[in-house]
């Protein structure tokens, strides 16, 4: 895949379907620290120049720390978290994909991976730099995961990591952004990309994961108040609302 013509200012871009291909489609975009990315509808982002794919807060194996606990859910986030990451990567081929941290929803959730769930893991990273970012939920991940591991990655003018600073350039997951909208009498609420131009912070990705409204105290904190983008995930496309709209 690759860029054909472009308009950030629009929120959309057109690209290449296939490199080998003269079929064009539009996609939506966010620009960071003037950097533009392909936001994908799943809650990835995409970073043609260095074929760069970042997802974060995957939450693996959500399902069965929470069964230690006597609460039994369905016990298929794991498989449907990774046949989602599967699409995106199939999707963009990229070079290199960085996992935001919180990969795995506890300390000792890579070790409870089925073995079927470790192969099709494993057929994700191959051929590929593969970069663990350490989370809260999962600050010490093993070498026998595959790939690498790191506290924060620097990138040109691009920074990821876990949990966000409200630093330039930062590309940042933990808050599970999601955004609440009323319109004729409804109100409907989706996962986001909550970012002001300078620094986003991406929606979790995981099957089992929930979300923390971007009218929380905490996005006011990273945001400086309210100016900023809620980069709302819809059926067919992205929705770019203020956040103050936001209810």
């Amino acid at each position: 895949m690759g860029f054909a013509s472009l308009n950030p200012s629009y929120g959309w871009i057109v690209l290449l379907a296939d490199r080998a291909s003269n079929e064009l489609e539009e996609v939506p975009v966010v620009t960071i620290a003037g950097v533009t990315l392909v936001a994908d509808l799943a809650g990835a982002l995409y970073w043609e120049d260095e074929r760069l794919l970042v997802v974060s807060d995957l939450h693996l194996e959500k399902g069965s720390s929470f069964a230690l606990r006597g609460v039994l859910l369905p016990p298929y986030d794991t498989v449907a978290t990774l046949g989602r990451l599967g699409a995106v990567i199939a999707r963009f081929d990229p070079k290199v994909v960085i996992a935001l941290g919180d990969s795995f929803h506890d300390r000792d959730a890579h070790g409870r991976l089925s073995p079927a769930n470790r192969d099709i893991l494993g057929a994700l990273q191959a051929r590929r730099d593969w970069i663990w970012i350490a989370g809260n939920h999962d600050p010490e991940l093993p070498c026998s995961l595959g790939g690498s591991v790191a506290s924060d990655v620097a990138i040109g003018m691009l920074a990821f990591r876990h949990e966000p600073t409200g630093a330039t350039g930062e590309i940042a997951g933990h808050l599970h952004p999601k955004a609440r909208v009323s319109r004729r009498g409804r109100s409907i609420e989706r996962r986001c990309f909550a970012g002001d131009g300078m620094r986003v912070v991406m929606p979790a990705f995981g099957a089992y994961t929930g979300g923390l409204n971007i009218r929380d105290a905490a996005f006011a904190r990273l945001f400086g108040g309210a100016a900023f983008t809620a980069h709302v995930l819809g059926d067919n496309r992205l929705h770019a609302i203020a956040a103050a709209r936001c209810c």
